[in-house]
């Protein structure tokens, strides 16, 4: 809970691997649903996780992947095509990627986003889709050159037509 801060920004620390530490700005959406939640359980204090088991203590990436697959199978019945995704957080976490970069965002702002330490780990994790590559090429001018004919030597056609 220490690590939440709602306010006018309201923002999320967040602890990654390797121990690294960021902070995330929230949607204004998201924002108001931590507060429902909040007043909802009264009881969290600052040392208790946002959203705990039911023991009190943190989720375990095992727990967060049991919570995704059952919001998966409750949307698959307005998005039938869901039920036949393999849906994880790491999926969650490529799709918001790739949101991010389809918006514009700027590689080196989503490898904060990510908490990688290069953009370059960013440009291999997040792939570009068809219709980025597409207005990609709109931007570009054809090269303004004709096609060469192809002319075999005269070795290659004495070989070809001594077979």
């Amino acid at each position: 809970m220490a690590d939440v801060v709602l306010g006018p920004t309201s923002s999320i620390r967040l602890h990654g691997k390797g121990r690294k530490q960021r902070s995330l700005p929230l949607w204004r959406t998201t924002a108001k649903a931590v507060r429902d939640w909040l007043q909802l359980n009264p009881q969290l204090q600052a040392g208790s996780p946002l959203l705990p088991r039911r023991d009190g203590k943190p989720m375990t990436r095992a727990n967060v992947a049991h919570r995704l697959k059952l919001a998966v199978q409750i949307a698959s019945q307005k998005y039938p095509d869901l039920a036949s995704m393999s849906v994880s957080p790491h999926m969650v976490r490529h799709a918001t990627a790739m949101s991010l970069l389809q918006s514009g965002a700027d590689p080196c702002e989503i490898a904060l986003w990510l908490g990688h330490e290069s953009p370059a780990t960013t440009h291999m994790y997040v792939e570009a889709d068809l219709a980025m590559k597409e207005r990609a090429l709109a931007r570009l001018k054809a090269p303004d050159v004709k096609p060469a004919k192809y002319r075999p030597s005269k070795a290659l056609m004495a070989f070809l037509q001594a077979l």
